[in-house]
């Protein structure tokens, strides 16, 4: 077996999102998480978007009105649909607070270790904020 260290880095990853109303999901990032609009939102209106916060990136696509859209919560219990590391998730928790975005779990030491909690997007993707050291 190879080493997978003297292979080409892995440098990033972005989770897509499927969501039902892109203008109501923009807004929730943005002006909620503080996401701010990447390089890329196609169609008009806008079927797809990349947004980012720092070095964290997230994608949008709107899907088919038809469409049942289920957060993995609904799948299996406690499992986000994004798990974002931070590195102080204190700031970052009473950030959302003084924002008045709805928590969907408090602050609290995880079984793993890491100080986190949960916010939920319009459709119910769980985004959890963790502080792992």
């Amino acid at each position: 077996m190879s080493n997978p260290d003297a292979r080409s880095a892995l440098t990033g990853a972005a989770p897509i999102l499927l969501v039902s109303d892109m203008e109501k999901s923009l807004a929730y990032y943005q002006q909620s998480l503080g996401f701010v609009d990447g390089e890329t939102l196609q169609g008009d209106p806008p079927e797809f978007a990349l947004l980012r916060r720092g070095r964290v990136h997230i994608m949008l696509a709107r899907a088919p009105a038809d469409a049942v859209i289920t957060p993995n919560w609904r799948i299996r219990e406690k499992t986000s649909s994004v798990y974002i590391w931070v590195d102080d998730a204190r700031a970052i928790y009473q950030e959302f607070l003084d924002r008045g975005v709805p928590i969907d779990y408090s602050l609290y030491e995880a079984p793993h270790g890491c100080l986190e909690f949960g916010v939920s997007d319009p459709d119910g993707h769980d985004i959890s904020f963790g502080e792992c050291s």
